[in-house]
């Protein structure tokens, strides 16, 4: 089991962002033929993207929404994350050819969306929880006393808290 971290956390993270939201819809539970091939695909990709440093998945979550499984990943460029999904070499190619396939031969059993985010600014708070989300893909700092506030946070960083005072000391 992860460790707690007690007190009032966020992320750190200076570069590009891309958040990518993708999921599966079962549209037709009975039709086990349909979804689960599909569902098995996923493990599939996310362990390829795991082991390779250099692939751009940061991490990511997976979650349970009322009509099926979903992923909230992190991803280090859209590039990366575009150049994945186009590989034809890479586990996504040829099961998103699967998948076109079982659609055409079953229309409406099953269903993916993906939403993709290129995050500028993002706000983190979490108090009294393992790593988890965008501090746990990228990393966990202690919320100091200039970002107590959410406002501060979001205002002062792309999408990690501002440096320290002594970094910026004679900046103004």
């Amino acid at each position: 089991m992860a460790p707690i971290n007690p007190g009032r956390m966020t992320h750190r993270w200076d570069d590009e962002l891309v958040v990518f939201h993708i999921g599966m819809t079962v549209n037709r539970w009975w039709r086990v033929d349909q979804w689960m091939p599909l569902m098995s695909d996923m493990p599939k990709m996310l362990r390829e993207l795991s082991v390779d440093a250099d692939s751009g998945l940061l991490g990511f979550t997976m979650l349970l929404g009322a009509r099926g499984p979903y992923l909230v990943q992190y991803w280090s460029s859209l590039d990366k994350l575009y150049a994945y999904a186009s590989a034809p070499t890479q586990e996504h190619r040829p099961a998103w050819t699967r998948f076109n396939r079982r659609a055409r031969s079953n229309l409406g059993a099953v269903g993916i969306w993906h939403e993709t985010y290129v995050v500028d600014r993002a706000e983190t708070i979490y108090v009294g929880t393992p790593a988890m989300g965008l501090p746990k893909a990228t990393a966990v700092v202690p919320i100091a006393s200039r970002h107590d506030r959410a406002r501060a946070r979001v205002a002062d960083g792309r999408t990690g808290p501002a440096p320290t005072a002594a970094a910026t000391a004679g900046t103004e």
